[in-house]
């Protein structure tokens, strides 16, 4: 036995139909087209999502929902991210470019800074925008909250 004379198992394959070979084949006349419309004829290609004249799924749909372009989105940083920073580092003014350095936000971030923590020492901060119980955290240690 070799590569050579190897075949397929009894009844595991079965021949091919011979469309448009006459009538005799079974397979003539229309060629298993069957009797007029678009796709009986030489060179149809329909669209996609083309359901035969029907009305498509994606027209049926209702659309839905609304996006607002002018729409500010802030990446959000807490007041304990901020506490922790400045033990680590030794810093008292924390901007956009140490928030960068420690992996919190990316560098075209929109930074806001949210007042869950709280705070041990003085620290000036700058960001976009500050929520009113994070700006209250970091003016009673007799910091600075700008925004930038």
């Amino acid at each position: 036995m070799n590569l050579s004379n190897i075949k397929p198992a009894k009844g595991a394959t079965h021949s091919e139909k011979r469309i448009g070979r006459g009538q005799g084949s079974g397979y003539g006349g229309t060629s298993t087209r069957g009797h007029k419309g678009a796709q009986s004829r030489s060179g149809y290609k329909h669209k996609r999502g083309f359901e035969g004249g029907q009305m498509p799924l994606h027209r049926r749909l209702p659309k839905f929902g609304f996006t607002n372009i002018n729409k500010v989105v802030y990446k959000t940083v807490n007041i304990e991210a901020i506490e922790k920073l400045a033990q680590k580092t030794g810093a008292t003014v924390i901007g956009q470019n140490e928030l960068v350095a420690a992996g919190l936000v990316s560098k075209n971030d929109k930074v806001k800074i949210l007042g869950t923590g709280a705070l041990t020492k003085k620290v000036d901060v700058t960001a976009h925008a500050f929520s009113k119980t994070a700006q209250a955290a970091i003016e009673g240690q007799g910091g600075t909250a700008a925004k930038l």
